[in-house]
């Protein structure tokens, strides 16, 4: 309890690289902890307004830390999701492996097709009239002087 679980979240983003098949079990239990502390926390703030009881508010506080610790983990392991998501969007085109899109959930599956759509948009909305790819020649180039001839 008070995020032993979340922390399993955090620490498995550091040990892959690849997106790996969504944590559901682990998510359950970090947001059933979670549930847990909150009504603990609902229970013991209404018996401080009703009673007074000012003795609960360390226990109160310390709850409402491990959720906003279980909160932070959370979000990390969704954000690097789709941070990895996005960096894989760049790196290998519009059309993921079947072994990448089978780690992912129908939530990020769908948000990485509204991603590709806006990249498109804007790579046809500038340049001219064929627009620009901008997921080409991706690395810089080795000199900075252009040879031209006249």
């Amino acid at each position: 309890m008070f995020g032993k679980e979340a922390i399993k979240l955090a620490t498995e983003l550091d040990m892959y690289e690849d997106i790996r098949p969504f944590n559901e079990q682990v998510m359950r239990q970090v947001f059933e902890e979670m549930q847990t502390l909150y009504e603990a926390n609902l229970v013991d703030s209404n018996a401080i307004q009703n009673e007074g009881n000012n003795e609960l508010l360390p226990s109160v506080h310390f709850r409402h830390t491990a959720l906003l610790r279980n909160k932070r983990c959370v979000l990390t392991y969704l954000y690097h999701r789709i941070r990895r998501l996005r960096q894989m969007r760049w790196e290998l085109g519009s059309i993921l492996p079947t072994e990448i899109t089978a780690n992912l959930l129908n939530a990020e599956v769908q948000w990485f097709q509204n991603y590709n759509k806006s990249l498109a948009t804007y790579m046809r909305s500038i340049g001219d009239d064929h627009g620009l790819n901008l997921t080409v020649n991706m690395s810089p180039p080795k000199t900075l002087y252009v040879e031209s001839f006249l």
